[in-house]
């Protein structure tokens, strides 16, 4: 049977139903379709055991909040002024508590302890303080430092960054409003 001028030749037989007069080729899907088709499953099922199953991955809410306490990181840091209010904010940003307590092990902990109890140095976590327990104190304590008893200025080795992340890591072991008492010496306890 030769083709008729309206039929052009095909090598792919026709299905052999129709609709509306329109007819459709039985062919195979290309290739590059079905690679996609079972890319797409492997990663869903990829996907959906990190975050589902393993729980590996932040929650849709987490994310939010952990992205919302970079950029309130990223606010407090450009603040042109160290004040009480905003080191009592930056105590409360878990990014500026993370970066604080890893300056805190790597330069004070040998003095003040892992958990801030006090050794060498004194008590971090009481509400007795010597030279002042007010953020903005602490501050100016830990940049300037107090030479005659042995604390080093730390402002010029860490930078006021630094020395804001690692007040901000010492005040989140605190309350804003917590009674702060002067305390004359302070003698580390004996072993």
């Amino acid at each position: 049977m030769t083709p008729t001028h309206n039929q052009p030749p095909s090598e792919d037989p026709i299905r052999p139903h129709e609709y509306d007069g329109i007819q459709e080729y039985d062919k195979r899907l290309p290739n590059w379709w079905l690679v996609t088709f079972y890319a797409t499953i492997i990663f869903w099922v990829g996907y959906w055991f990190y975050y589902e199953r393993a729980q590996l991955g932040l929650s849709g809410p987490a994310a939010v909040e952990a992205e919302l306490s970079q950029i309130e990181a990223a606010k407090l840091a450009s603040a042109p002024a160290v004040d009480d209010a905003s080191l009592w904010k930056m105590s409360r940003n878990p990014v500026f508590v993370d970066a604080g307590r890893a300056t805190y092990a790597s330069t004070c902990a040998s003095c003040h302890a892992d958990k801030l109890s006090g050794g060498i140095g004194p008590n971090l976590v009481d509400h007795l303080w010597i030279h002042g327990g007010t953020p903005t104190e602490i501050y100016n304590t830990v940049s300037n430092g107090v030479l005659v008893k042995g604390m080093p200025a730390w402002g010029p080795v860490l930078g006021g960054k630094k020395v804001a992340e690692t007040v901000a890591f010492i005040l989140s072991h605190h309350k804003e409003g917590d009674p702060i008492e002067k305390q004359e010496a302070w003698t580390p306890p004996s072993s």
